[in-house]
């Protein structure tokens, strides 16, 4: 029986409009009075979900979320169950990197995201993808120890951007957990941190096991969580590493994809 559904965002829950569809609003709610717990799995910081979540009717407080892909694990009131955080000397590494690479850098603490000037040609275009954060200007020599640093991003062009992450070394790979969470957004999370590994600190605090959770993603940053739920789904608009690692494939995004799939493996399994 599943007992925890966990959801991705963008390319999953949401539409391409960055809207929630009415058949995904109803079943959500009817999961949620039958006990089973959703659960937001996404990139974001709580303040740039928070409309999500109260349009969803998951503001009590035992709602959970999974923030900054797996780094805060927090019930959606805020109380704060788990937290992994970048360091100071971690932050700058990536800064050598992206100035090497001539890519944007963005760094988010919380509801603020410092923004590097490490690429003249290609700024940032991340304040288009999340307008709920407030951006500051910053350089590397003013940042400090005691500063919490969430995640590091590189939002630009896709094409380039897929052109500059094959440059990236093996090595740099073994120190941090490096995916796209968009066609157009590369992230960095320490090393260990992933969707995956919030659901198992989550699923301990709930008693809830792996064999009894669904996870529904589409993008490489869900990959982690598809193969550790006893049941991972994947969108049919994923990438193809995660249909090929997922359980089931269920429809697009645009086609009320998580709707089909709770109703096929989450309804019918009750009844």
């Amino acid at each position: 029986m599943i007992k925890l559904v966990a959801i991705d965002l963008d390319g999953t829950l949401l539409t391409d409009a960055k809207t929630i569809s009415d058949a995904n609003k109803k079943i959500l709610a009817e999961a949620k009075a039958r006990g089973v717990k959703i659960v937001i799995c996404t990139g974001r910081p709580l303040i740039a979900i928070k409309d999500y979540l109260s349009e969803l009717n998951l503001l009590d407080a035992d709602d959970y979320s999974i923030t900054f892909n797996g780094g805060l694990i927090q019930t959606n009131t805020g109380e704060i169950l788990g937290k992994t955080a970048m360091k100071l000397s971690e932050v700058k590494h990536i800064y050598q990197l992206l100035k090497k690479l001539d890519l944007p850098m963005d760094v988010l603490s919380d509801a603020l995201c410092f923004q590097f000037e490490t690429s003249e040609k290609h700024p940032s275009i991340y304040p288009t993808l999340n307008k709920a954060l407030t951006y500051v200007p910053k350089t590397v020599e003013t940042l400090k120890e005691d500063t919490l640093y969430n995640k590091v991003v590189s939002a630009v062009d896709a094409e380039y951007l897929d052109q500059q992450i094959a440059l990236i070394s093996p090595e740099e790979y073994e120190h941090f957990e490096i995916f796209k969470t968009r066609p157009n957004l590369l992230e960095f999370m320490p090393r260990g941190v992933t969707k995956a590994f919030g659901l198992s600190v989550l699923g301990e605090h709930l008693g809830i096991e792996a064999h009894e959770m669904m996870a529904l993603g589409d993008e490489a940053n869900d990959l982690s969580m598809i193969t550790y739920a006893g049941m991972g789904v994947a969108m049919e608009n994923a990438t193809e590493g995660v249909k090929s690692a997922a359980n089931f494939v269920t429809r697009t995004n645009q086609a009320d994809g998580v709707a089909h799939a709770i109703q096929k493996f989450v309804f019918d399994e009750l009844n």
